[in-house]
């Protein structure tokens, strides 16, 4: 039977606020305090209204209400009824606690769930924590954003509506046929505007590469000491890297051979080595191709730092130098423009062009057009080789001042050798140092230098330190390497 409720105490207040509220409040302080009780079941909305002297429409209004948080039930032809759990017991001290099983299930994740969750995160760069010498970022205060932010009103401007639409997944013709003037002229790259991907950086490239080239368990070569960025996108495509060493031409072919035979894909860094800063001869080249071409393996050339050479004629790019299309190039514009702006490029094979662009369509829709047309003018007008020359000194004269200072600071405590090429040099420490200390007491210090052994994975390197000098004025690496000398002088 309904609860025998007669509402002699509810008085309408003289306000503006509506009847069906007033009478929502009057019966939800009525459960609270026990005079509804659990399962109790309320009058019909047309004896209520009778009663209240009010329409039904009020009744039904204040009851859909108190339904919709979870103090009534309806049920259908059999009235309505308070709801045997309330939501203010969910809400009071204890009752949620009440509630949780003691023990948790822990979170399931697939295989590469779990590998992906224990892979270190990517921290944010910016100016006020870009302290020397963190390698990997360029000049930021040097690059012509004035230039840029003009390039880019004007692009928003000539772009039809057409062009806001869903892009091509490979991106925009025009960029990509400015990548491939680019990089026949800079790098003796041979390729057409078809074979070029748009990507947004050298991890998405390397991910597709690795989904599209290798099965899960087949074996990989990479460098190592080496970047780690490949060894994360081989274990999350369920590649097995392994680490082949290095000497002073590079990647060594025997070694790779001899570790894994079987190994159908390489990557290598031949540039500008990362982190020793090796530049691959070409002899070691050549042999590279050759193993390739008679395994039908791939190669993976990622052109790291090329466009930053301070000495004689850079060495053709591996693609350029193929005579078999066993090379997938790639390079990004991060370093030469700004890490913001992630665009980036891969060149495959012609066979393999159309796969990597399908692939790149299921990866994403396409990159920002705005800054793909920005980019591609400012290709096309020279900006960039303006640029390049430009920085081209800068950064020689920074790694000199790198140099310099560290052998009047620190003499053979920290001995950095001037590279050819690239934004960073290694520092090597003496016989006896453990780099990773040395790293950390020196990130006590407000200074960043990574060790060279979280780079390596198999064969152990002497200690020394990864020294960005890119976007750090002389007097902040003078400083900087005065600390240095506090920890290893």
């Amino acid at each position: 039977m309904p609860t025998p409720l007669t509402f002699t105490t509810l008085e309408w207040a003289d306000n503006q606020q509506p009847r069906y509220l007033q009478l929502y409040e009057h019966i939800r302080r009525a459960i609270l305090n026990g005079q509804l009780k659990a399962g109790e079941q309320l009058p019909p909305s047309r004896t209520l209204a009778r009663q209240l002297s009010v329409s039904r429409t009020t009744v039904m209004q204040a009851y859909e209400a108190l339904a919709a948080e979870g103090y009534l039930t309806g049920h259908t032809g059999a009235g309505t009824f308070v709801s045997e759990q309330l939501p203010d017991q969910l809400s009071r001290p204890g009752m949620q606690e009440a509630m949780v099983p003691a023990v948790q299930p822990a979170p399931s994740l697939s295989q590469r769930g779990a590998v992906i969750s224990q892979l270190p995160t990517s921290r944010r760069v910016n100016g006020q924590n870009l302290r020397p010498f963190r390698p990997g970022v360029p000049a930021l205060w040097d690059f012509p954003f004035q230039q840029w932010f003009r390039l880019m009103s004007r692009q928003s401007r000539s772009l039809g509506f057409e062009d806001f639409g869903y892009s091509d997944p490979a991106g925009y013709l025009p960029l990509r046929r400015a990548i491939v003037q680019y990089l026949r002229l800079s790098r003796g790259v041979r390729c057409e505007p078809e074979q070029v991907i748009i990507v947004n950086g050298i991890q998405q490239a390397l991910g597709l590469a690795c989904q599209l080239l290798l099965d899960p368990g087949a074996r990989a070569w990479i460098e190592d000491p080496g970047y780690n960025g490949a060894r994360e996108a081989m274990h999350l495509t369920g590649i097995r890297p392994i680490p082949v060493p290095l000497d002073a031409e590079g990647l060594s072919v025997r070694a790779g051979q001899a570790a894994a035979p079987d190994a159908k894909l390489a990557y290598v860094t031949p540039s500008h080595q990362y982190p020793l800063g090796v530049v691959m001869a070409l002899g070691r080249r050549m042999e590279l191709l050759d193993w390739a071409a008679r395994n039908q393996a791939w190669i993976l050339e990622d052109d790291y730092d090329s466009e930053y050479r301070y000495n004689g004629k850079p060495i053709a790019a591996l693609q350029g130098i193929d005579r078999h299309n066993r090379v997938v190039y790639m390079g990004t514009f991060s370093k030469v423009l700004f890490p913001a702006m992630r665009l980036g490029y891969m060149v495959a094979p012609p066979a393999l062009a159309d796969a990597f662009q399908r692939a790149k369509g299921f990866s994403d829709r396409g990159n920002s057009i705005l800054e793909q047309a920005t980019l591609a003018a400012f290709l096309e007008e020279g900006q960039l080789e303006r640029h390049l020359r430009r920085m081209r000194v800068l950064y020689q004269e920074r790694q000199q001042a790198l140099v310099y200072w560290s052998e009047k600071l620190l003499g053979t405590a920290l001995r950095v050798n001037p590279s050819d090429t690239g934004l960073h040099a290694v520092g090597w420490l003496e016989q006896g140092q453990d780099d990773r200390q040395v790293a950390e007491s020196l990130r006590q210090r407000g200074v960043i230098a990574s060790p060279i052994s979280g780079y390596t994975q198999q064969f152990r390197q002497a200690p020394g330190l990864v020294l960005g000098y890119a976007p750090y004025r002389e007097e902040l690496i003078r400083e900087a390497l005065e600390k240095v000398a506090g920890v290893v002088g």
